[in-house]
């Protein structure tokens, strides 16, 4: 019998009687934890879902640690830049004492209301409906209407032609005329030297 449970957005496979190391629990030492379990194994029997409200997995915290030193080095070269920082993570011990699954008990008023129900036969669904009140496939939807295409929408919207706000009318820019080019010069036949 195990499960999956999760804690310190970690997830961890237990049994019972198993310790483990987990991210730092806002428990005290010696004080009882309850896990989150994400699924509950018990020879073929698998619970998940909507049934995990009835797991229940219990650990007792034995102590509060710290992993490892971790030593973190920056270089960047030519620049002069250098940086050595360490960490350790804060971490719990925890010993699982319980993997329960609650037995499903069902009240007395339940259990007359399921053996009416079994003593009187359910109706057929052909005979619920008499023929009289069936209606034709046909008449019972109308058939789709065609919607409109949609419009397309420019992609710029064109400029108001009221200014808005508080800021001044602007001007627009008077166009000039373009600048006469000047025309190539033409051979003059007089000038021609006789060659």
């Amino acid at each position: 019998m195990y499960a999956i449970v999760k804690t310190g957005g970690k997830q961890y496979r237990v049994e019972e009687g198993q310790s483990l190391l987990v991210e730092r629990l806002p428990v005290d030492d010696g004080a009882k934890a309850v896990l989150q379990p994400l699924l509950y194994v018990d020879g073929s029997n698998v619970v998940d879902g909507d049934e995990l409200s009835k797991v229940t997995v219990e650990a007792r915290v034995v102590g509060h640690e710290r992993g490892p030193k971790l030593r973190i080095v920056k270089f960047k070269p030519k620049r002069g830049y250098k940086r050595r920082t360490g960490h350790r993570q804060e971490l719990t011990r925890i010993e699982v004492t319980g993997i329960k699954l609650a037995a499903r008990r069902a009240s007395s008023r339940a259990k007359a209301g399921d053996a009416e129900a079994a003593a009187q036969p359910a109706p057929v669904a052909a005979e619920a409906k008499p023929a009289a009140e069936a209606k034709p496939a046909a008449e019972a939807k109308p058939a789709a209407e065609a919607k409109p295409a949609a419009r397309r929408t420019s992609a710029r919207k064109p400029a108001p032609d009221k200014p808005t706000g508080d800021k001044p009318a602007r001007k627009p820019a008077a166009r000039k005329p373009a600048a006469p080019k000047p025309a190539a010069p033409q051979p003059n036949p007089e000038e021609d030297n006789g060659a």
